[in-house]
Formats: C-alpha cells, sequence, structure tokens
C-alpha cells in the first residue's frame, strides 16, 4: 500500500483511529440538523460553529496537501469540509431572511475572503522552502485562539454545578481523538499536529474530571436558565481546534425544573400556613 509507504506503521495505525473517531465527532451535530430539516426551521441555532468548523478544514486540508505525505490528514480533513458545507447549506436553506444573510457574510468574510488572503500571502510572500511550516503555525494559532470557548463551558459547569451541558460520552471521544492524533503528530514529528492536541487532551480529561465531580451534585436553579432553550456542546476537533455545536434542550426538562421550584415553594407555603394555623389555635383551646 503506498500509504502504508510514506507513514510508519505506528504513525498509520494512530492516524486511521484519529480518522475513525474524528468522522463520529463530525457527524455529532446530524441530530440537530436532522430537527432543523423536519421542523424547516433554524430556530436559535447560530451559524457560526459551522462556518468556524469549516475555515479551519479548509485550513488544515490546504496545509496537508501543501506538505505532502500526509494522506490521513486529508482524508479527515476533506471529509469536514464536506459534512461541514452540507450542514451550511441546511442552515442557509431553513434559516430566516435576517439568520441567512448574517451567515452569507460570515462565509464570504472568512471562508472565501480570509482563507483567500492566507493562500495568497503564503503563496507569494512566503518561500517555498518554508511556506508549509509557516501555514501550519497559522493553523496551530486558529486552534488554539478558539479554546476560549471549550473554557467557557467549563466555567459554566463549575458554576450551575450541572453537566448537562457538557456530556461524559462526548468528551470522552474528544479527548481519545486528541490522543491519537497527538500520537500522530508525534509519530511523525509534525509539531502543528501535535501541539493544538496537547490542549486538546488537557482541556479533555478537566471535563472528565468536571463530570465526575459534579455529576451527582445539587444544581444551582438559576431564573436564567428557565428561559434558556439551547445548551452549548464544545467539541474539539481533529486536529485541536473547537466548534461550539448549539444542541437542543427539551422544553420538558426545562417544564420540570420549573415544576419542581413551583412545588418547592407551595410545600414551604402550605407547612407555613399549617404553622401558624396551629398558633393561632393553641389559645383557643386554652380558653376552653
Amino acid at each position: 500500500m503506498a500509504v502504508m509507504d510514506t507513514h510508519h506503521p505506528l504513525a498509520f495505525t494512530f492516524g486511521i483511529l484519529g480518522n475513525i473517531i474524528s468522522v463520529m465527532v463530525y457527524l455529532a451535530p446530524m441530530p440537530t440538523f436532522l430537527r432543523i430539516y423536519r421542523k424547516k426551521s433554524t430556530e436559535g441555532f447560530q451559524s457560526l460553529p459551522y462556518v468556524v468548523a469549516l475555515f479551519s478544514s479548509m485550513l488544515w486540508l490546504h496545509y496537508a496537501m501543501l506538505k505532502g505525505d500526509a494522506f490521513l490528514l486529508i482524508t479527515i480533513n476533506t471529509f469536514g469540509c464536506v459534512i461541514e458545507t452540507v450542514y451550511i447549506i441546511l442552515y442557509i436553506t431553513y434559516a430566516t431572511k435576517e439568520n441567512r444573510i448574517s451567515a452569507c457574510r460570515l462565509l464570504l468574510s472568512l471562508n472565501m475572503g480570509l482563507f483567500s488572503f492566507i493562500v495568497i500571502i503564503t503563496h507569494f510572500a512566503v518561500k517555498y522552502s518554508v511556506r508549509a511550516q509557516v501555514l501550519g503555525w497559522i493553523c496551530v494559532a486558529v486552534s488554539v485562539s478558539v479554546f476560549a470557548a471549550p473554557l467557557s463551558i467549563v466555567a459554566q459547569v463549575i458554576r450551575t454545578r450541572s453537566v448537562e451541558f457538557m456530556p461524559f460520552n462526548l468528551s470522552f471521544f474528544l479527548t481519545i481523538s486528541a490522543i491519537m492524533w497527538l500520537a500522530y503528530g508525534l509519530s511523525t514529528k509534525d509539531l502543528c499536529v501535535a501541539l493544538p492536541n496537547v490542549l486538546g487532551f488537557i482541556l479533555g480529561i478537566l471535563q472528565m474530571l468536571l463530570y465526575a465531580v459534579y455529576r451527582k451534585a445539587k444544581k444551582v436553579v438559576m431564573e436564567e436558565k428557565l428561559q434558556e432553550h439551547l445548551k452549548t456542546i464544545v467539541i474539539l476537533n481533529t486536529l485541536g481546534n473547537s466548534e461550539v455545536h448549539p444542541m437542543d434542550v427539551q422544553p420538558t426538562e426545562l417544564k420540570e425544573d420549573a415544576k419542581e421550584h413551583e412545588q418547592t415553594q407551595e410545600d414551604n407555603n402550605e407547612k407555613s400556613l399549617e404553622t401558624s394555623n396551629e398558633d393561632d389555635l393553641h389559645p383557643n383551646e386554652n380558653a376552653v
């Protein structure tokens, strides 16, 4: 096999496993878009996560093709470009006019404007011998810059003492994905692939530790939460870049939380009334 000839067997193994797990991660928003398709509406979902994910996949694909001898990077990022393009097309099809215009502007400015600018600059202003290296570090910078999203979710979990915003299965597979691509980067001596996944691995471990700490913790009920209809799932993508996918929170869950809160208040009110009635009856009984 030509692919085996151009890769160390260990790197090839890690790359194949990374491809398999990353495909599963890329397919994670599928239920969201099935909901959009059935309802013919994007509701409160935003286009930003998918546009950014497409931009990142395009950059990494360009890097892999420019570098050469990176077939497994090409395969997964080609798949990423295709699936994210499908997501964006579905979003634009069923979005409101305002959201459609916003998504198109973002797509034009980021995926066409900024991407074209990076390609032109690296092609004409950078020597061929270091072009792939420069582009690789640009990819690393983009990947690291969007890690603010996972950190915001970590802060939200700590604040609310609730892990519903951070499913364990997703955190687990994202951590495994980071390990596979970190090992692939180290095996191929590609620091541009390895470095973002060091941060991805650390955040993945942190998310699982938080899940272990707060999975049975009592939730902090906030009034704002009862008004929310979306929760955000953070996805650390194939090579360390993160995506923020809004996932729908079932209205019944919100209603149940509200009902439990109201029921608790009603029970407390009833107990206080009973206590006050008993206090009122005691003097009458003594008089009799």
